[in-house]
């Protein structure tokens, strides 16, 4: 190796690592079950799609202002089967629970017991609008419906601080941007990425 090139190698900086507990704020993303069951879920035998969940924590992410962390180093014990159990109520299996923690909770600053917990929090904090949940056949929709009824649930919510997204022509999720408080904030500009389908599906609760 020439001298010149070992000397840039050297000077190169060695890239950062996400340390656990510094982020901005949180992104707390919601998924519409039907919609994931038609895409994925059913094809995964999942048991989350033998039930009527409606709108389910997919998860509560740290995020920075412009990008996010994601499997921290963490001297946290990882939870347990009871633990991640306890979270299928809210977020369809423990599987997903168990993923969560393992990419974004151990981003946190929190133990395992401590995330799923405000997790839960999270959750609780946004009403899920009703009316989704009464529909009795498929229908097509904009995605600024979606999250006109969020934010009408939730008066306390700005355009800015809730992005709805698609995938494969479906209404995918809802993502509420919330600090470390869990008050509504204003998302990055990497997160206020809204879905501008006007026919986006949108499957039925069966």
């Amino acid at each position: 190796m020439r001298l010149t090139a070992l000397l840039a190698l050297l000077a190169t900086p060695a890239l950062a690592q996400d340390i656990s507990g510094e982020f901005d704020y949180y992104v707390m993303s919601l998924s519409w079950s039907p919609n994931w069951c038609a895409l994925e879920g059913d094809a995964r035998n999942s048991p989350q799609c033998d039930r009527d969940f409606g709108w389910v924590l997919h998860g509560l992410w740290p995020q920075y202002h412009r990008g996010y962390p994601s499997y921290c180093t963490t001297t946290e014990r990882q939870p347990s089967r009871q633990m991640t159990s306890e979270m299928a109520d809210i977020m369809g299996t423990s599987g997903l629970a168990w993923h969560q923690w393992k990419k974004h909770g151990v981003c946190s600053g929190l133990s395992a017991t401590a995330y799923y917990a405000l997790s839960r929090e999270a959750y609780g904090t946004i009403t899920r609008p009703e009316i989704f949940r009464r529909l009795e056949d498929t229908v097509k929709l904009p995605a600024e419906v979606v999250e006109q009824a969020f934010i009408e649930a939730n008066p306390e919510l700005e355009p800015d601080m809730i992005t709805i997204t698609c995938k494969d022509g479906h209404i995918q999720e809802a993502r509420v941007c919330l600090s470390k408080d869990l008050d509504p904030v204003p998302c990055g500009r990497d997160v206020v990425r809204d879905c501008k389908m006007t026919n986006a599906l949108f499957e039925p609760v069966r």
